[in-house]
């Protein structure tokens, strides 16, 4: 469970969070939605820790993550899977030296047991035999599990997805939405997804919190969001759903 208190942060005196409050649970699917400067991606790097908080609390299974330094969240690190917008996968490295790169930072793991654990997780993601490709010749649904399998392979407690289906079509879009979705049951993960992905929402949305101008304005499940008569987030549906026609034309 990660529980978030008030979180706050500013840029040069603009306020991008102000007050947002969440819990999210273990093996749950929670989606973060908004439109574009909403703050959700700046909330995600905040309670992962890339960026510091002005005020709040960020609480990891009730330990206070965010009242750390750097050393000190160095074990929450361990535990932390995070799958980023466009996979950030490197380039001048494999498939194999990709997903084997976290273990080589937080595990004591030989090399054999870190190349067992890569070929788990590329089974895990249907990428047998994928080890010696390179980022170049992957396609774009690809490049995101190889980013999946990377992120799953400390074996994480929580796992962070930043618009994983961003540049996908539909197709390959449902093929990664469902991925997230059984990893999280099998491995029982805390997982958080952004998107702006409408068909994301209602196919493995548990939770949805909706974020409009950094606050929290509101939060639900499916049958709540199909049912609701908040004015920003049906103009927020009504939007995502015609951008995704318009793509699809």
């Amino acid at each position: 469970m990660i529980e978030i208190k008030n979180i706050s942060k500013s840029f040069n005196g603009k306020k991008i969070l102000s007050g947002v409050n969440s819990v999210f649970d273990t093996g749950h699917i929670n989606l973060v939605i908004g439109g574009s400067g909403s703050g959700k991606t700046v909330l995600m790097k905040c309670m992962v820790g890339l960026l510091e908080i002005d005020s709040g609390e960020i609480l990891y299974d009730e330990k206070n993550f965010s009242g750390l330094d750097r050393k000190e969240r160095t074990p929450f690190r361990k535990d932390i899977g995070m799958v980023f917008q466009g996979g950030a996968l490197f380039d001048s490295q494999n498939v194999e030296r990709n997903v084997m790169f976290p273990l080589n930072m937080f595990t004591n793991m030989s090399m054999q047991e870190k190349k067992d654990r890569v070929n788990f997780c590329l089974k895990r993601v249907n990428l047998v035999n994928a080890n010696l490709l390179t980022p170049s010749e992957l396609s774009g649904g690809m490049k995101k599990r190889v980013a999946i399998a990377r992120a799953i392979a400390p074996n994480p407690k929580y796992l962070f997805c930043d618009e994983p289906n961003s540049g996908l079509d539909p197709k390959t879009s449902i093929v990664i939405d469902n991925l997230i979705k059984e990893l999280t049951e099998e491995f029982n993960i805390t997982t958080i997804v952004n998107t702006h992905d409408m068909n994301s929402v209602l196919e493995i949305g548990d939770k949805i919190v909706f974020l409009f101008k950094g606050e929290k304005w509101w939060e639900g499940n499916v049958d709540d969001i199909l049912r609701t008569d908040n004015k920003e987030l049906n103009d927020f549906i009504f939007a995502s759903r015609l951008a995704k026609n318009i793509k699809m034309v």
